[in-house]
């Protein structure tokens, strides 16, 4: 992985049409996400509010936004008041490069971590490999995907397209090159699945002298970091090792203690259909190792990566509001088809499909292809707990790619490189703009299409091929709704004499 990009994966489009024809992954994704959303669905109608706490979690993030570089400051003033050390990261490599100098600073040549999405996004597990340094997944489902030398394909459940039995086959198979092999004879219940993964973690937990995790929140008021979770490994690395080292997106800032209130009950409705998580995890500085729990070194690592970028951008911005739930994979259709590999990122769905284009750009085939891997049916933004309008980002990143492309400086002189491969879009949509705006040249078009139904080809001719492909192409009916309509209803009016031009054109 680079950059926070599967290294290889073609375009979505490519990618989600070799993923529709695998059965199998079909039937895991249909099946987890509708328990999840139909759970999460109870869940949230248990609450008077909701709509309320929504609203009230759009509004705290949108004011953090409007105002991060003073929360930012405050925030590592708190930090380093309580005890801890705070690194400012511009890109992937930098953080990268900071971590790596933080774990080799300790001597150690392992590391234990919290399921991490920011972690992912730069490929931190790699770049620590790369100077002899091994990280373990922690997380139940990161370390499925860990051990099958897989990539994760959900926000919230990275290994959601593996089911039962695949998950066994890969303990068994796995396990005892990373440390405690599996039990003999283990089956594919979940309790004894869950069971191998506690005893082959116990012994990581129980040595290791460094820890690694992000953070759903920061607190500027007071320093507070809070990492939320359901199965108990987040809190066991943040406090068994002696040095804790977290990298956190600069846009998970909150300003108090009190805005905290909406998000835990929001974050765990939306994300496990739970009322609260069972483990909800909070640390300010550091602790004296011997007389209390948690790490005596703590370090932040604040990542920007893209994220100053995307605050520039008066309607991608709201993208930084994401909390990381995954309500919006679990009710998107083409996220249920297609699964999170297609998306090549680290941040699959329709969130994936509107942050990672605007925090790694538009330039790759798979970045500009992204904003048109959605439907635009508007679930996504129905369950969003801080009401991210994905669809309308889309929208603003297709306009994006279609009319920019790639943009160049000269002086103080910003142009933008005509988009490849839009040039039939384009003209198909001026085609279609001239005739909306002719009442008469629509009105001819149409009959035309009508008289000549017979002979309409079952499949469109050069890049539309795509589309109809999988795609039944629809019959022009054999009258003009504005010719039955006249028909059927003009001459009704006609017999009115109330001189009503009711169903006549305008």
């Amino acid at each position: 992985m680079s950059g926070g990009t599967f290294v290889g994966m073609p375009a979505f489009p490519r990618a989600a049409r070799d993923a529709v024809g695998d059965t199998t992954l079909r039937a895991n994704l249909r099946h987890a996400t509708h328990t999840i959303r139909d759970k999460r669905a109870r869940a949230v109608t248990e609450l008077d509010d909701w709509d309320r706490l929504r609203k009230a979690g759009k509004r705290i993030k949108d004011h953090t936004l409007r105002h991060l570089d003073r929360y930012l400051v405050q925030l590592e003033e708190s930090v380093v008041r309580a005890g801890g050390t705070v690194h400012w990261a511009a890109d992937a490599e930098e953080a990268n490069r900071v971590v790596a100098d933080l774990v080799k600073a300790t001597g150690e040549t392992e590391v234990v971590k919290v399921k991490s999405m920011a972690t992912q996004e730069i490929g931190l597990n790699e770049a620590l490999e790369a100077e002899g340094i091994h990280a373990y997944e922690t997380d139940l489902a990161e370390l499925i995907v860990q051990l099958g030398k897989d990539r994760p394909s959900h926000i919230l459940v990275p290994a959601i397209h593996r089911n039962r039995s695949e998950i066994r086959d890969i303990f068994e198979q796995e396990m005892g090159s990373w440390g405690r092999p599996a039990p003999e004879g283990l089956s594919d219940t979940p309790a004894e699945l869950a069971e191998a993964a506690r005893l082959h973690l116990r012994e990581k937990f129980l040595r290791a002298k460094v820890g690694i995790s992000g953070a759903n929140f920061m607190v500027a008021e007071t320093g507070t970091l809070v990492v939320v979770e359901s199965e108990g490994n987040g809190r066991m690395c943040l406090t068994l090792p002696e040095t804790l080292i977290s990298v956190v997106g600069i846009e998970k800032t909150i300003p108090t203690w009190r805005d905290l209130e909406v998000f835990l009950q929001t974050l765990p409705r939306s994300s496990t259909a739970e009322r609260m998580n069972p483990y909800t995890s909070m640390w300010t500085g550091t602790t004296d190792s011997r007389t209390a729990d948690g790490p005596s070194t703590f370090h932040l690592v604040l990542l920007d990566n893209g994220r100053t970028d995307t605050l520039a951008d008066e309607v991608g911005r709201q993208a930084l509001r994401c909390i990381r739930c995954s309500a919006c994979l679990n009710v998107c259709p083409v996220y249920e088809r297609a699964g999170g590999h297609a998306y090549g990122s680290v941040y699959p769905g329709p969130i994936g499909a509107i942050l990672s284009p605007q925090l790694r750009g538009t330039q790759s085939e798979i970045d500009a292809s992204l904003p048109y891997a959605s439907s635009l049916c508007g679930a996504c933004y129905d369950v969003c707990p801080v009401a991210i309008d994905i669809p309308e980002v889309l929208v603003h990143l297709r306009e994006r790619v279609v009319q920019g492309g790639e943009a160049t400086r000269q002086g103080n002189k910003v142009t933008l490189k005509p988009a490849k491969g839009h040039a039939a879009e384009r003209a198909a949509m001026r085609a279609a703009g001239v005739a909306f705006a002719r009442p008469g040249a629509l009105r001819a078009v149409q009959r035309l299409a009508s008289r000549t139904r017979r002979f309409h080809p079952r499949t469109l001719p050069g890049p539309g091929w795509a589309w109809s492909a999988t795609r039944e192409l629809p019959t022009a009916p054999a009258e003009p709704f504005r010719d039955w309509w006249q028909r059927t209803r003009g001459a009704r009016n006609e017999d009115r004499g109330d001189g009503s031009t009711e169903g006549n054109d305008q």
